[in-house]
C-alpha cells in the first residue's frame, strides 16, 4: 500500500506557494504595451517543487484568490483561473517529475516550464475565443483581432515565466535538499 505523503510540511509549503502566487500577482510592470508579472513563474515553480497535483492546487488557489479578492472578477472567471493555473503547474510538474522518476540526471525544468506556460497560453486563448464569440457575440474578425492582441502579452508573460521559473527553482533547491525538505515536498515514485 502506498503511503500518503501529505504531511504538515507539504501542506505548509503548498500554502506558502499559494500565498506567493497571490502576492507576486499584485506586482506588475509595463513592457511593450503589456503588463508583465512573475506570477506565472511562481505557478511553474509550484509544479516543479511540489509535483503535479499539490503544485497545481497551490498555483490555482493562489491565482483564484487573487482574482476573487483583488482582481474583482466574478465566480466564473475565478473558476476558469483556478483551472487554467492548475493545469499550467500540473503539466509542468508531470514533465519535471517524470524525469526525476527515471534514473537519468537530465534536468527538465526548462522543458517542463515551456510545456506548462504554453498550456496556460492555450487555455487563455480558448477562454478568450469562447467569451468573445459565444458570450459577447462578436463577429469572427473582431474575435481574431482580440485574440491576436491578447496573444502577444500572453507570450511575453510566458517567456518571462519560462526564463524565471528554472532560475527560481535552481536557486532554492540546494537549500531545500540540504535540509531534507525537498524529499518531503516532492511526490515519491
Amino acid at each position: 500500500m502506498k503511503e500518503n505523503r501529505f504531511d504538515t510540511v507539504k501542506i505548509s509549503f503548498a500554502a506558502m506557494m499559494a500565498a506567493m502566487v497571490y502576492v507576486v500577482t499584485l506586482f506588475r510592470f509595463p513592457l511593450l504595451g503589456s503588463k508583465v508579472h512573475f506570477a506565472n513563474a511562481v505557478c511553474l515553480v509550484s509544479g516543479l517543487l511540489l509535483g503535479p497535483v499539490t503544485g497545481g492546487l497551490s498555483a490555482g488557489l493562489g491565482s483564484a484568490l487573487y482574482d476573487a479578492l483583488a482582481g474583482g472578477y466574478d465566480i466564473v472567471n475565478v473558476l476558469i483561473t483556478f483551472v487554467s493555473k492548475f493545469a499550467m503547474a500540473f503539466v509542468c510538474g508531470v514533465i519535471a517529475h517524470r524525469a526525476h522518476a527515471r534514473k537519468g540526471k537530465a534536468d527538465r525544468t526548462v522543458l517542463a516550464s515551456v510545456a506548462g506556460a504554453l498550456t496556460y497560453v492555450a487555455l487563455y486563448m480558448l477562454k478568450t475565443f469562447i467569451y468573445n464569440r459565444f458570450v459577447y457575440g462578436y463577429p469572427m474578425d473582431a474575435v481574431g483581432a482580440t485574440m491576436v492582441s491578447k496573444l502577444i502579452p500572453s507570450l511575453i508573460n510566458a517567456g518571462v515565466a519560462v526564463v524565471a521559473a528554472p532560475v527560481f527553482y535552481h536557486a532554492v533547491v540546494p537549500a531545500l535538499r540540504t535540509t531534507g525538505l525537498l524529499n518531503r515536498m516532492q511526490p515519491q515514485p
